[in-house]
C-alpha cells in the first residue's frame, strides 16, 4: 500500500506530491456537467469575456477541491483511510484556468486517537495547492480516519 499507517504520520510532516496536472478545459466542461453545474463562470466563454473580472473562463471550484486532495491520497491515505470525516476551511484565493497546472503540497497538523473507534485514528492534513506561477489556488483541512497498523 501506498498510504501511511496512523502511527507513520508525525505533526509538521510536509509532503510535496510529485504528481503535477496540467487543467484542461474539457476536465472543467465534463466536470462542471456531472455535477449540473451550469454556471457561465465556469462554461460561456463570450459571458466571461464580457461580464467577468478575470476576462475568462474559471475552472469550477469543487474539481479544484477534488483535484487537490486527489493528488495527496497515493502519498498519504492510499489504502489506509477508513473515511474522510470532512473539510474544513476550503479557500479559493485566486482562480484556477484552463492550462494552469497544478501541484500540491500537504502537512500533518494534528494527530488524535478516534474515541469511537479505537483502531482507528484521525489525522487532520493542511492541503494547499498552487498554479506554475506558485500561486496558491486553493487550500484546506482534511479530517481523515485512518487504520493502524496491523498487529504483527
Amino acid at each position: 500500500m501506498a498510504g501511511l499507517y496512523f502511527e507513520e504520520f508525525h505533526v509538521g510532516q510536509l509532503f510535496h506530491h510529485a504528481m503535477r496536472r496540467t487543467v484542461t478545459e474539457t476536465d472543467n466542461l465534463i466536470f462542471s456537467a456531472l455535477t449540473h453545474n451550469p454556471a457561465a463562470l465556469h462554461l460561456d466563454a463570450e459571458y466571461c469575456r464580457m461580464h467577468s473580472e478575470f476576462g475568462q473562463r474559471v475552472v469550477n471550484s469543487v474539481y479544484t477541491l477534488g483535484l487537490m486532495v486527489g493528488v495527496s491520497v497515493g502519498d498519504t491515505t492510499l489504502g489506509t483511510t477508513v473515511a474522510n470525516l470532512g473539510w474544513d476551511e476550503v479557500r479559493f484565493p485566486q482562480p484556477l484556468f484552463h492550462g494552469d497546472t497544478v501541484r500540491v503540497e500537504s502537512e500533518v497538523l494534528e494527530l488524535r486517537d478516534s474515541r469511537s473507534r479505537p483502531r482507528n485514528g484521525i489525522v487532520i492534513f493542511a492541503h494547499r495547492a498552487y498554479n506554475q506561477h506558485e500561486v496558491l489556488v486553493a487550500s484546506c483541512k482534511r479530517s481523515a480516519l485512518m487504520l493502524r497498523k496491523p498487529p504483527v
